[in-house]
């Protein structure tokens, strides 16, 4: 059964300036240029559904183009010294910073976040770049070394080229800027598609610093995924594909990658775990949770939408988490700085989480609080909270909205087992006071990121990839130089 609980959408009332849209152009060799097609596709704001603009849906032509501009401007960025590529770097961030307003209210206006969501987006995109520039200039490696007798070896480590990028709607900007930093820091030169529902930011940003890089280092084409990425992920040209995105693009681009053997970076889906024991701080647990369940929306592959609690204290819990999530606010962008919730990206990603919630009603699960729509214009959804029974399709599917599952366990063999059964190993929680079993359960918890009484808390410092079918490859931290970049090992004969 559905919890009556009226949510109520908070509107601007005062007329906000539009923000200054990019070019409805592709960005090739360093200017914004027609498509060779005449389709196009209409961005709408997901707040009020009224249209933006409309962008290219580019075609196979446009991708070759890309391709070849960045391949020729490989030849010289390719060989550019750390230092060089750290500076463009930082001058990126400096304009990124100057233009900071800029882009919080054209990603809040594309994307429906609220302005705290879009301030801190954009925060972390320039200090992405602030990171990657210096951690280029720093990168470690085995030394040196006579390993074989009369001959020293050296390890060089190279860019591999162009590289094709795939990006996600729920982080345009910010996932965007996880690629194209550790891309440039490393040397190579990069095209890259953004979301067909959300290009705006990264339109804006080949707008912004076109003239902090050489032409054809950085290329943006708009357009279909079966199209673009397709071809990017089968283009000769191209040394390596990355993309964040569902496990289903993730197969498809490492199918399509796989005839020309390149390398392939997959951040994909997730369905964090959340294992809450009987002696963790209910009230912390549950504010944690109020966040790292609901941030964003739940549009948030790192989620903490699927909790585990002990059985002894499942009913406490899960009221004080209903209660918690209901004082959520729900608005659009610059309703006041009390909205936490936006809409869900599209009407067709609105639905599709109806359906899981209305799935979910069907199977026998009860809404604690949430659970429908929001009769309001924009694609708005209650956030919600189920008490699901084991096994229910909303434990086990990647809902990708305000929802979080609430199930119980007894044992700690059992919830490390079932947090474990899922296809997903992307994120996942743990809470408690027993520093022993923490570090147990996280230890046996078969996921990329595992926080310990804390959940979606990030450092660009620090790695952030999954396992099994939410990927490999890693983003942020050093590990991202890596993962684009090739090791090469250089041997000379010393004998006299």
């Amino acid at each position: 059964m559905t919890t009556a609980n009226p949510v109520e959408v908070r509107r601007n009332e005062q007329a906000r300036p539009a923000p200054a849209l990019p070019p409805a152009k592709i960005f090739v060799n360093g200017e914004f240029t027609s498509s060779e097609g005449t389709e196009v596709f209409t961005v709408i704001n997901p707040s009020n559904e009224q249209d933006i603009l409309d962008v290219p849906r580019a075609s196979v032509e446009d991708v070759d183009r890309a391709v070849s501009a960045a391949h020729q401007a490989f030849a010289h960025w390719g060989r550019t010294v750390p230092s060089e590529r750290a500076a463009a770097l930082l001058s990126i961030a400096d304009r990124m910073e100057q233009e900071r307003q800029v882009l919080v209210d054209l990603e809040s206006l594309n994307t429906g976040k609220p302005q705290a969501v879009a301030e801190d987006d954009v925060d972390s995109a320039i200090d992405s770049f602030r990171f990657m520039a210096g951690a280029l200039r720093a990168g470690t490696t085995l030394a040196a070394g006579e390993y074989a007798k009369d001959h020293t070896s050296v390890i060089i480590r190279e860019p591999l080229g162009v590289i094709g990028a795939v990006t996600p709607w729920n982080y345009p900007l910010l996932m965007g800027v996880w690629k194209i930093a550790p891309i440039l820091a490393a040397g190579n030169t990069l095209v890259i598609k953004p979301s067909e529902t959300t290009p705006l930011t990264t339109l804006k940003l080949a707008e912004l610093t076109a003239d902090l890089l050489p032409a054809g280092v950085f290329n943006v084409v708009t357009g279909r995924g079966a199209v673009i990425g397709d071809r990017l992920a089968s283009h000769p040209d191209v040394a390596m594909i990355a993309l964040t995105g569902s496990v289903g693009s993730g197969q498809s681009v490492a199918a399509s990658a796989a005839d020309s053997v390149k390398r392939v970076h997959l951040e994909l889906g997730g369905k964090a775990p959340v294992v809450v024991f009987d002696d963790a701080d209910l009230d912390a647990t549950v504010a944690g949770l109020r966040n790292g369940g609901f941030w964003n929306a739940g549009q948030e592959c790192g989620a903490a939408c699927r909790v585990l609690v002990h059985e002894s204290i499942a009913e406490e819990f899960t009221a004080k988490l209903a209660e918690a999530v209901q004082s959520l606010v729900v608005g659009e962008p610059g309703a006041g700085a009390e909205v936490e919730i936006g809409p869900m990206i599209s009407r067709a990603h609105y639905e599709r989480v109806l359906e899981h919630l209305k799935l979910a009603e069907e199977e026998g699960n009860e809404f604690a609080t949430g659970g429908h729509a929001v009769p309001s214009k924009g694609y708005f959804i209650a956030p919600t909270v189920i008490k699901a029974s084991k096994g229910a399709a909303c434990t086990q599917q990647e809902i990708f909205g305000p929802v979080v599952s609430v199930e119980t366990f007894s044992q700690e063999d059992e919830a490390i087992s079932r947090a474990n059964e899922v296809p997903f190993g992307l994120a996942a929680s743990v809470w408690t006071k027993d520093a022993q079993r923490s570090h147990y359960v996280a230890s046996r918890l078969d996921a990329g990121t595992v926080w310990v009484n804390a959940h979606l808390v990030l450092a660009t410092e620090m790695p952030w990839g999954g396992f099994k079918g939410s990927g490999y490859g890693r983003d942020l931290s050093a590990y991202a130089l890596d993962d684009y970049s090739r090791t090469k090992h250089v041997m000379h004969n010393m004998a006299r």
